[in-house]
Order: structure tokens, then sequence, then C-alpha cells
């Protein structure tokens, strides 16, 4: 997409669509005026019957008469403007290319006032990509050029390296498991490393073995894709200071292995690596934005399934940090692979870590599909982890942390045990599982499986890989970076 920043009059836009932000208290105001003008007051027609308000994700398509240079007029509302944020704006601008996306190669003008630009440029390129990557023909397509009026060259890069980024974290959520799976994840990091100038380790199944990561080796076994686990290293902080980790759980397919899946419930398991694609994602925009901060991105990637290797109900395995794990249900398998995984992250002097991963249905049934569940053994990193999704209107909320969930994952045979007792409170005891692999680190656990994987479009997104919450984990990043200058 060819992306600048304008200062013109709308009337002098020689676009496809000259897209018109309206808060909803304004009525025809700013560009809008001289657009009214041109056409002879229509707009204030509209406004005054009622035909638009400004309501935040309104819309209203106007073909526009040959006397201006553009072809369409997209109104769209953005709501109260004592309500605006970065949040408001990305959605409308969203919905708005999502709009004009069921052709190629249109051009487009956004006037959305003043205050928010990057953001909105993040969402101009969320609404443009969607789901069908495997199709002869797409349904949904990007601008080929997006103007936006009053913003600055950075804003323009700022927002484009986040929308990038996101839409990397989709992209591999999206396509299919014959197509990503853990050596061609691995692959697509050493090609971003290269790109944009990531420090990489991949260690492949022999460095796992002399890593002793035992629990992840074990969930690999059942298929014939060799894992992999992968170490991003960003280095914008002093060479002493301890990185801030980023874990993500990367199951490109889980069939369930021995405790499997019915079909409805297997078919979208290719977006089980959710976790690790939104660390992939993140570090792409973190490398590029560049914080003062030292950061480590950390991926473990396996394929759950069945054969004669695979691992079995009644299995003990011990894991890297020399806990032994009981194995009661090997479609919890994600825990078991973060488990090794987090255990790196403390290796590495990670002096605060936060894992995302698509864990358990029973987030879902807690919180809905569009919030993440977050769980921690340290209030203020929580804190500030809620902080940072605050900033970008990502949706958490804290699950307790009770010492009593605990209980219920320490196994008779074992050390612990990789499900608690029964269905009740499977995400907390999933944290609590875990928890036994950080040590005194502070970590927060993020539960994305709700928000990270849309069954449905909305008026913003595609359905499939939303993208969700690597947003949050840049805006954390830039967050340690200012509390480490102050």
């Amino acid at each position: 997409m060819h992306l600048v920043a304008c200062s013109e009059s709308p009337l002098e836009q020689e676009v496809d669509f000259l897209v018109l932000g309206i808060h909803s208290e304004e009525g025809v105001a700013g560009p809008m005026l001289e657009v009214d003008h041109e056409l002879g007051g229509a707009l204030r027609r509209l406004w005054e019957n009622g035909d638009f308000s400004g309501k935040s994700m309104e819309a209203q398509l106007l073909a526009l008469p040959g006397l201006m240079k553009a072809r369409f007029l997209l109104l769209v509302g953005l709501g109260p403007k004592d309500e605006r944020s970065d949040e408001r704006v990305m959605k409308v601008a969203a919905m708005a290319a999502k709009k004009m996306g069921d052709q190629g190669g249109r051009k487009a003008a956004f006037y959305f006032g003043s205050g928010n630009v990057a953001a909105g440029i993040c969402g101009a390129f969320i609404g443009g990509h969607g789901q069908d990557l495997c199709r002869t023909e797409s349904s949904l397509h990007p601008l080929a050029e997006l103007r936006w009026h009053g913003g600055s060259d950075e804003d323009c890069q700022q927002g484009r390296d986040l929308g990038e980024s996101v839409n990397l974290t989709r992209r591999l959520v999206n396509l299919p498991p014959n197509h990503i799976y853990p050596e061609s994840v691995a692959r697509e990091m050493q090609q971003l490393a290269d790109e944009v100038g990531l420090g990489i380790e991949i260690w492949d199944e022999d460095r796992l073995v002399e890593e002793n990561c035992q629990a992840l080796l074990a969930v690999a076994r059942g298929s014939v894709r060799k894992p992999r686990l992968v170490i991003l290293n960003y280095k914008g902080g002093a060479e002493d200071q301890a990185p801030v980790a980023l874990v993500g759980k990367g199951v490109t397919f889980d069939s369930g292995g021995y405790s499997l899946k019915p079909s409805d419930g297997m078919k979208d398991m290719k977006c089980d690596m959710a976790g690790a694609a939104t660390v992939i994602g993140a570090m792409r925009a973190i490398a590029l934005r560049k914080p003062q901060v030292n950061v480590i991105g950390l991926v473990g990637l396996v394929e759950n399934l069945v054969s004669g290797d695979a691992y079995k109900l009644g299995d003990v395995l011990k894991s890297r940090n020399g806990k032994t794990i009981e194995i009661l249900n090997t479609d919890a398998e994600g825990r078991v692979v973060l488990a090794d995984v987090l255990d790196v992250a403390v290796e590495r002097g990670a002096d605060r870590i936060v894992d995302l991963a698509t864990l358990t249905g029973a987030c879902l049934v807690a919180l809905g599909m569009d919030v993440a569940g977050i769980m921690t053994n340290h209030a203020d990193w929580c804190q500030s982890i809620q902080n940072a999704a605050a900033q970008t209107g990502e949706q958490v909320w804290e699950l307790p942390m009770f010492p009593e969930f605990g209980e219920q994952v320490q196994s008779k045979v074992a050390d612990i045990k990789n499900v608690g007792n029964g269905r009740w409170g499977g995400a907390i005891t999933a944290a609590k599982f875990l928890e036994e692999f950080v040590r005194e680190t502070p970590w927060v656990h993020i539960d994305i499986a709700g928000p990270a994987y849309l069954d449905s479009e909305k008026a913003w997104i595609d359905a499939g890989g939303s993208g969700a919450f690597v947003r949050t984990l840049v805006q954390l990043v830039e967050n340690c970076a200012s509390e480490a200058k102050a």
C-alpha cells in the first residue's frame, strides 16, 4: 500500500473514496463544510433529516457528481468527541477500509480530524486484509493508496508498522496447517529477523534434546513434523539490562492427541498457535519502533497429533526445570509445551514475563469471545499489562490465583498433573500449572482463547485470526522503556 500524509483540501483529492469521519455532536463541520458547499447543502440536509448522525461505526456511502475529483464519499461516525480514542479511531478506519475492499486497486483519502493518526492508519491496514489467503480470487482487498489528512510522516510510519505487524499475526493464524507447521514458522521467523534486524536462535530437535525440553518434545512425538523452539532477541536497552520476555504457545495444529477432539472442535485448530503468532507480530513492531528496552520473544512450536509414538494418558514427563508432570489429558498440551519455554525465559535472565496462549475453553465460558483472562503471581506487573491493554482498548479481566487452585494440579504420582480436578476453574488451574515454571519471576499469563480467533466477521475486521494483543504487547514494551528512562 502506498501511504502518504496529506494537507490538501478534500476537494482536491483525486481518489476513488473520500472518507470523512464525523463526531456525533459536531454536525456538518470541518472538511465536511467544504464538501457540503460543493454539493449544494446535501450533507446538511442528510444530517438534519436524521439520515446520518455520526454515531460510532455508522456509515453512509454517496456517489459524487463529476464536479468533484473524488468518485465516492464515505461518511463514517466517530461517536462523541470526548470518547475519541485510539481504539475508536482504529476500528472506524478499519471499517471504512473493509467497506472499500470489495475491489482491488482503490485509492482513498481519510479526514478524521486531529489526533490518533497512527491508530487510524493501523486500522486501515487491518480492515483491508482477510482470511481468504488460499482463494483464487480474494473477496477483500487492501487499499492501493492511502492518504491521511493531518498526519506526519512519523505518524504514517508508526501506523504502517503496527498495522502490518497485526496483519502478520493474522496471516500466520489464518494459513492452513499444511502451510504452517513448526519448521515453516521457524523459517518465517528467520526471514523476519533478517528483515528487521532481530537476533534469532532456532532450536531443532537435537538442540531440544540437549536442552532437556522433554515436556515439549513429548507433545511433539505424535507428529512427523519436528518441533522447534525459537528465540527472537531485541536489544534496545543497556547491555546489562534484564530483558522483558514475551512467550507464546505455538501448537500449529491440535487434534487433542489421544484425548481426541470432535470434528467441530478440531476444524479451527490451526488457530492454536495464535499465542506464538502474537509474539511474532509484536516482536516485528518492537524492532521497527525501537524502544529503549531489551526484549526476548520465545515460542514453542509443535503439532499435537495421534500416532503409535504419541504421548499418552498416564505418562509422566520430566520438564526442563526438573519437575515431573503426570499427563491426564493429552488435549491439555499447550501448558506442557509452555512449561519448558517458560523455563528458558527464566534461564535467559528475564526480569518480567508475559505469556499468551489459546489455552482453555474454560476462559471462553467465563469471559466470552472478546475478553482475555489474565492471571499473575505479581500484582504490579499485572497492573502494567492492564494499563497497556486499556491504552489500546483491548479487553482483559483478571482471574484469581488463590492457593486452592494450585492444590488441584498436585499429583499423587508426580510433582504436578496437567489438569485440575474436573471442569471447574479450568482457566485458573491451567495458570497455576504454568506458575510452577516461572520460579519467582514476575509473570502474567494471558488466555486469548476468545479474542484471538473470530468465528464470524465484524464490521471492522474479517473472520479468522484477529491479531488481538499485538498492540497491547507493543504498548507494554514502550511503557517499560518509558519507565526505564524515568
